[in-house]
Order: structure tokens, then sequence, then C-alpha cells
């Protein structure tokens, strides 16, 4: 491999209002190399990117191409000094035709006009020769796979580029067979000397195809490596944050007098680029954790469960009961609550006030014709707003102006208040104070001793084992083993997602 460096950030750093998204990273792309940048939610993957490809502007730091330094004030800048990004979700026209969209804005022109004979026939060449793709150009995007969407976005992007490709999570949506064929092509884009950035949450997939990995933490450089000169363990330890062999140091929870009875069964429950046949069960006053890296299955399933999403295949049992066609408003009505992974983005509506927001599932619950007497509403917040210790100065407070582990604390209580039988908390403690999160914390364990089944996802291991009874670890979508009693411990946990070797699909 040319040691030359083809792309090369020093010192970057960039912070938006609160938050210090990079702080002084370097990173390094030569020729002719698959380089991973990796890390979990927060990590600055996708910042650094934006801020070499000119989406965002850096406070500090320098980049250069080859000799050159170079300084992107937005993406076609960047296209044209040769920088191209495809990213997870296709940003192309699907109405337009496959020749359109690998050249549009780019179209050859005959007297002032689009020569089509000629953009169909080299958009034919580039697919052939860079991609070994034949396909019919003049098609609607739309008429084809995923996959070869894909295919197309890329085949846009190399065209544009003249040496650095930016691949974030481009096998997100892609079967065994399609992946082992964008590494084909990855592998003769990098032998011709083009340097490829992958971004990816699979581990198998970055140690089968990268030459190199970049390890970033909140913000911060943790440091790179040789592809073959580290291990899947010692890779987790560097994304999470954890030696191995560390050792928890919370107070672990005490075994419930849990019901025997399962509330919620799963058997072989799948979404076909989601999430891989799963068993599972929760019984009556259980925490049951999902551990796994981002990008693991753990968000996918919750949503599978409470019906935002639904299954391709398998069988769901809530109560004893066979769920043909879940949705969330079945979920509510058969007991299920569901506070999201991105509180801001899908938990509060932040135009609402503490109150509204409280009710908005006891609402639905009850059904629109049933509306819920002003009076009974504040009972209720009230009742919440003492309970989870909510501090505001009024319910009809804008909840948008409330804290991270105040707004937390609200989205609980719009659940608490439906009276549950099985809450699904996706990364509850994340992004909030120190105070807030023991106080939840304590809350997940006395709703358990009195009962209540909990379904908890959770980065911080030490807080799994905490927490829960069982541990349930997926891997790149598959379920791999579970842990409970004296095995669940932060070690183990970290060992299942680093070296699990196949995939273990006993019944859980």
């Amino acid at each position: 491999m040319n040691a030359e460096y083809l792309l090369k950030a020093e010192n970057i750093s960039k912070t938006f209002p609160g938050v210090k998204a990079l702080s002084n990273v370097d990173f390094c792309l030569r020729k002719g190399e698959i380089h991973s940048l990796m890390g979990e939610n927060g990590a600055g993957k996708s910042t650094l990117i934006k801020v070499l490809t000119g989406i965002f502007e850096k406070d500090n730091g320098q980049i250069f191409l080859g000799n050159q330094q170079i300084n992107p004030g937005s993406a076609e800048e960047a296209q044209k000094l040769g920088i191209s990004t495809v990213y997870q979700e296709v940003n192309l026209c699907e109405n337009l035709s496959v020749a359109e969209n690998i050249f549009i804005g780019r179209e050859p022109l005959k007297n002032g006009k689009i020569n089509w004979k000629e953009m169909y026939l080299k958009a034919e060449l580039l697919l052939k020769e860079k991609l070994n793709i034949e396909i019919d150009v003049k098609r609607t995007l739309s008429s084809y796979s995923t996959a070869i969407q894909q295919m197309v976005a890329i085949a846009r992007a190399v065209d544009i580029s003249s040496g650095v490709l930016i691949l974030d999570e481009p096998t997100s949506s892609l079967d065994n067979n399609e992946v082992k064929k964008l590494f084909e092509v990855m592998r003769n884009l990098k032998s011709e000397g083009m340097g490829i950035i992958f971004v990816s949450h699979f581990l198998d997939q970055v140690f089968e195809i990268t030459d190199r990995i970049t390890v970033l933490r909140n913000g911060q450089l943790i440091g790179e490596y040789q592809t073959n000169q580290i291990t899947r363990t010692e890779l987790v330890s560097k994304m999470i944050g954890k030696e191995w062999g560390d050792s928890s140091h919370f107070h672990k929870k005490q075994a419930n007098k849990m019901d025997q009875n399962n509330f919620l069964t799963t058997n072989r429950l799948e979404k076909k680029g989601s999430i891989n046949p799963i068993n599972l069960s929760i019984k009556k006053g259980e925490v049951l954790g999902l551990a796994g890296l981002l990008g693991s299955g753990r968000t996918e399933l919750a949503k599978l469960l409470f019906g935002i999403d639904s299954a391709d295949e398998g069988v769901l049992v809530i109560d004893n009961e066979q769920i043909k066609s879940m949705n969330p408003k079945l979920a509510i009505e058969k007991g299920l609550g569901f506070c999201p992974e991105d509180r801001k983005v899908e938990g509060i509506v932040g135009e609402l006030t503490i109150r509204e927001n409280i009710m908005l599932a006891l609402q639905t619950k009850k059904g629109i014709f049933n509306y819920i007497p002003m009076k009974e509403q504040k009972v209720i917040a009230q009742k919440y707003i003492e309970l989870l210790n909510i501090k505001t100065p009024s319910m009809e407070q804008r909840i948008e102006n409330l804290s991270g582990g105040n707004q937390q604390k609200v989205i609980l209580a719009r659940w608490l208040a439906t009276n549950p039988n099985l809450l699904i908390l996706d990364e509850p403690t994340r992004g909030i104070d120190v105070g807030s999160k023991s106080e939840i914390r304590n809350l997940v364990l006395n709703l358990a001793a009195e009962g209540m089944s909990i379904l908890f996802i959770s980065a911080e291991l030490e807080e799994m084992v905490t927490c829960c009874d069982r541990v349930l670890v997926l891997r790149d979508r598959y379920q791999i083993g579970q842990l409970e009693g004296a095995q669940m411990s932060v070690s183990n946990i970290m060992e299942l997602i680093a070296e699990g070797a196949g995939v273990i699909e006993a019944s859980i």
C-alpha cells in the first residue's frame, strides 16, 4: 500500500450549542486503502464526515487533500475537489432513469441539448467497468432493488470523485449476497488507488474489508489501528470506553420474586433488513436487558414489539394472546409503553405543555371521543410530577423549556399514566445528569418489584448489570446469547458482543 496520505485532517474541532462534537481530532486516509471510522452514538463520526465534505464548517484545524490544504464550503465544492459521499439512505431521484441519476447536473450536451445516446452509453460503461453491473440504464431507478440503487449511488460518486469515496452505512439494507457484491466493488476501487472511508457498525464486515480502523468516542480520537493487529475484544473496549476485565462498581439488582408466567414471547420474529429471527420471553415483573453495539438491532427489536415497524415473519404473543398484526394503538391497548431513544425527535412534543405531554398516551388509550376532563388531567399530571420529582414551576410550562433529564421523566410519566404491563425503555438515561440517571434506575427497580415487566436498552453496561434480571445480547442484527445470575457481568457482556461466534437461536 502506498504510504502517501490522500486525505489528512489535523486537530479538527467542532462545537454546537452546549456540545463539543469534535475535539482536536486527527484522521488520515491513504491511497488505495479502505479505512473504517468507528464509534458509538455521539462519538463524532457523522460530524467529522460533514466537516470533511463541507456540510459543517470546522471551528479549527486543517484539512489536506494530497499536498493541498483545502477548506470545502459545501458538499458540491468537496465533490469538485474529489471527495464524494454515499449515505445510508440513497439520496437519488427514483422517478428518473438510472442514467439520469448518475449524470444529473452533469449531462453530456450536444447543440445545447442533452445528448441522451451519449449519456446512456457512458452510464452503461461506468456501471460495467467500475462496478461490473449490466442493467438497463433507461429504466427508472425505482424499478430496481435497494442494492442496485446503492450501486447507482456509488457509480455516481465514483464518476464525480477523483480519489476519496465515503460510504456511510452502505450495507444496512443489503443481504449477505449483496454485501459480497459491494465488497467486490470496493476492492476493485481500492486496487485502482481510490481511498475509501467505510462507516459501519457491523464488526465482522469491518474486519473483513478494511485495512485500518480509527475509533472516536465522545468527540475525541481514541486511536488508529491496523485491522489485522487489533482484536474484536480490544476494538469493542475502545468504542465503549471500558477496559477488558473491568467490573461494575454498582450495586447489583436483587433477584425479584417474579411471576414465572410470561407476559410477552416471540418465536422467530423478524423484519428483513432490520432484525433477524428473535426468540425471547419477558416474565411478569422481570427486567430484561438488550445489549449490543449501535446497529446491533436493539432499537429495531423494540420498534417491532411496539408495532412501529411490522414483522415479516414470526409469532408475537402478549398475555397468552397471539397478535397477528401489531401497531402502536393496539400495543397501548395491550398494556405496552415505549420510551424512544431520541426523546427530542420521537418523544416530546416541544410546543405542548408538561401536562399535555403526560396525557398523550392515556388519551390515545381511552379514545379520541372519551376526552379526559381538565380537572382529571391536572390531578394525573401533578401525581407524576411529584412521583418523578420533575423540576418545573408549573405543569403548564412548555416541555421544550425543561432540562433533558426532566424531559425524560415527563416521557416516563406519559407511559406510567397508562398503567402499563410492559414498559420498553430505549436508552432512558442517555444525555441526562447523574442525579436524574440514579432516579430513573431506582424507578425501574421499583416498578419491576411491583410487578411491571421492563425491556431495558442501554449502551452503559454497568447499568445493564445493575438493573436487569437477564441480558439478551445482540450483534449485527442477530441474537447471539443471554446472560443471567453470576454470569451477568460487564466483561461477559463485552465478550459476547466482541467474540460471539455464529448465531445462537436457543429459546430465551
